[in-house]
């Protein structure tokens, strides 16, 4: 009898599995992949039943199950990744019709629309899994140019338990540097959000040292982004207290900038690091995962083992995900790629080519 929303994977060259602990990955864990050759796949109602060895999966395939033919290529998880700026194209014609009649900026924030709602509403549509973060603590806007406490205590007063309210974001970020924010103002944004159940994350020194990390040990924040100035002595009080640093070599690169985060002193140090994109129309537009794997490798020194986790597991761990997404294991969602190629190191290997997987989110084709 066939199995609803049963599929089965087979005659996968190379499987990456991931399989392990349930934690972020750090030291040389970062390496450990758990291959698996002449591999599948199981997939039951949108979730991984089995991953493993095909003959030691081939009698467990229900009678009717959706066969997919891998040909012999390589499976990893999907990637994961945990620090985009997603939501910027298109216009606010609507919130600029409302500033001319009168109504003010709060009242348009307070009011809805925007970002929030924005992704909200792409993460109801699906396919992929959007989680959200209030990042109102990033730029002063033009009206509070010269009331900088009213807008600090605006974000914490009003708009972050009007968000809370509206379940909009799992998370609170503040960017904490010389033109931004101060590390006292990050600090009371930050410890508002905590109030309310918030992730705590925080945009730190990516221009100077002494711009938030330390902040982000104090908090015990999720994790602590950017970090292309940390010193050494601050990556030892992120280790300290367990936060995660999010490295984005994709910003270093598109700013024409030189000086890349220490990934090898954060893995020697222990810490459970995270690549992401930092794709935003700025700073960073960059949207290719496979290619902050290869800037990674290049530019950073990681192997393309400890990129491919800390662009998968781990980052699924510092969004509160690591039970769901980020490796192939029997209960976690099937989010999976088959890739063109057959070795897992050619993601990082073959630097800005076409990538073209086939993409599966909870076990359905979204893309070919």
């Amino acid at each position: 009898m066939k199995m609803a929303g049963s599929l089965a994977v087979v005659n996968i060259g190379q499987l990456v599995t991931l399989a392990g602990p349930g934690r972020a990955r750090a030291g040389k864990e970062l390496s450990e992949l758990s291959l698996v050759e002449n591999a599948a796949l199981l997939v039951e109602d949108g979730r991984f039943a089995a991953a493993g060895a095909y003959e030691e999966l081939r009698s467990r395939i229900p009678a009717g199950t959706t066969i997919i033919d891998a040909e012999g290529s390589c499976v990893t998880p999907g990637f994961v990744d945990a620090h985009t700026h997603l939501v910027f194209a298109g216009n606010r014609a609507a919130e600029f019709e409302q500033r001319i009649t009168g109504a003010t900026y709060q009242e348009i924030a307070a009011g809805g629309g925007g970002i929030l709602r924005v992704l909200a509403q792409l993460n109801a549509e699906g396919p992929a899994r959007i989680v959200s973060t209030l990042l109102a603590a990033h730029a002063l806007p033009p009206e509070f140019a010269s009331r900088r406490q009213e807008y600090v205590h605006w974000i914490e007063e009003e708009l972050i338990p009007e968000v809370c309210a509206a379940k909009l974001a799992t998370g609170c970020d503040v960017f904490c540097d010389d033109h931004a924010f101060t590390v006292d103002e990050a600090r009371s944004v930050l410890t508002a959000a905590r109030r309310h159940g918030l992730r705590l994350r925080v945009h730190a020194e990516q221009f100077r040292p002494g711009t938030g990390a330390a902040l982000a040990a104090e908090l015990a924040a999720a994790t602590a982004d950017h970090l292309e100035a940390a010193t050494s002595e601050t990556l030892e009080l992120l280790r300290r207290a367990a936060v995660q640093p999010v490295l984005l070599p994709g910003s270093v690169f598109a700013l024409g900038r030189k000086q890349y985060p220490q990934a090898r002193k954060m893995i020697e140090l222990g810490l459970g690091i995270v690549l992401a994109t930092d794709f935003n129309p700025g700073s960073s537009p960059v949207a290719s995962m496979p290619f902050i794997l290869s800037l990674a490798c290049v530019q950073m020194c990681l192997t393309p083992a400890e990129a491919l986790t800390a662009a998968t597991q781990n980052a699924a761990c510092c969004l509160g995900l690591g039970d769901r997404a980020g490796s192939l294991e029997a209960g976690k969602d099937a989010d999976f790629l088959i890739h063109e190629f057959g070795d897992y190191r050619e993601l990082a290997y073959f630097i800005a080519a076409p990538f073209r997987p086939r993409v599966f989110v909870a076990g359905k084709e979204v893309m070919a």
